[in-house]
């Protein structure tokens, strides 16, 4: 058996997801390479390489594959695809767009989100919101499935792969990439940061986010958001986390004013320590909370922020 993982990067540095995707290929025994398509990505095939059990990686570069365009993936993809019994990446924004594609032209099913591999053709996955989880068995030639990367351990750096360049093939695109605005701050990523602190519609306003922002530089950690609080624009789109945002599981995430909706538990209820802090002792976050404050948060937060300079932070 030979399993391909298509490699999470931005042409620069290899994404921790691809990690999580190398533990989940290696469940299926046999041999693991990688796939990294990009432009100008070298450094990311090299350390790609030393990945645990990585026993191969491919580069291919072209001007597509660094914008990620999804035309130009599935057509790589498929190029190589004949040679493995299973295609794996994570469940990113990347993967959820071009792996449906190759799964499509190879007439298998996509096997989305994983979060565990029970066999070599059987899967756990989440459905209605992470409220249950079904085991999927699969019968076709070829598997190609999504991981959910918060919830597979991380590869180590004990490999010495080869790296092999190959040809990128020329893709019929009907779409071509105009432009990109990437936000930029000095936080971790809210996807690969240890610490989240999240607030919802209790923050009442954006300008009070700033209260969160003093805490979680303080931390280090990420800011989020519960989609009623992007909705109602308090924060920009790229915080939220649930079911339509961003999945996380950091070790330690804090929720603030936060009532805990389905959506939103769905995105964060693998963290593996929760603290609630809401006025509400009926709110449904206070289930999945190890730790739950009863507070009017615009007291407890600054409290918080005062006894954190206190011990050092």
């Amino acid at each position: 058996m030979s399993v391909l993982v298509i490699a999470e990067h931005d042409n620069k540095t290899l994404n921790e997801a691809t990690r999580a995707a190398v533990t989940a290929a290696k469940k299926f025994g046999g041999d693991i390479h990688i796939l990294v398509a990009g432009q100008d990505a070298r450094a990311v095939a090299d350390a790609a390489a030393k990945l645990d059990n990585v026993s191969k990686v491919m580069l291919a570069e072209s001007e597509p594959l660094g914008h990620k365009m999804a035309e130009a993936l599935e057509s790589l993809v498929l190029s190589v695809a004949g040679s493995y019994d299973a295609i794996l990446a994570p469940a990113s924004t990347v993967g959820k767009n071009f792996m449906p594609r190759v799964a499509a032209k190879l007439d298998v099913m996509i096997i989305s989100d994983i979060t565990a591999v029970e066999s070599a053709d059987t899967f756990v996955r989440p459905i209605y919101a992470g409220n249950a989880m079904m085991t999927v068995k699969s019968s076709d030639k070829v598997k190609v499935i999504t991981v959910r990367p918060t919830t597979f351990e991380k590869a180590g750096d004990g490999g010495s792969a080869n790296v092999e360049t190959i040809s990128a093939p020329d893709a019929v695109a009907t779409s071509s990439f105009v432009s990109e605005e990437l936000s930029k701050s000095d936080r971790p990523e809210l996807g690969a940061a240890k610490i989240v602190i999240s607030g919802g519609r209790g923050m009442g306003n954006g300008e009070n986010f700033s209260m969160l922002e003093k805490i979680a530089d303080k931390l280090g950690a990420a800011v989020g958001a519960s989609r009623a609080a992007v909705d109602a624009g308090f924060v920009p789109n790229d915080y939220q986390v649930g079911q339509t945002g961003k999945v996380v599981a950091p070790e330690l995430y804090i929720a603030v004013g936060i009532s805990g909706a389905i959506q939103h538990l769905a995105g964060m209820k693998d963290s593996k320590v929760i603290v609630a802090i809401n006025k509400d002792e009926e709110a449904p976050i206070f289930s999945v909370a190890d730790y739950g404050l009863v507070a009017d948060l615009f007291k407890a937060v600054p409290e918080l922020e005062e006894e954190l300079g206190k011990a050092g932070y």
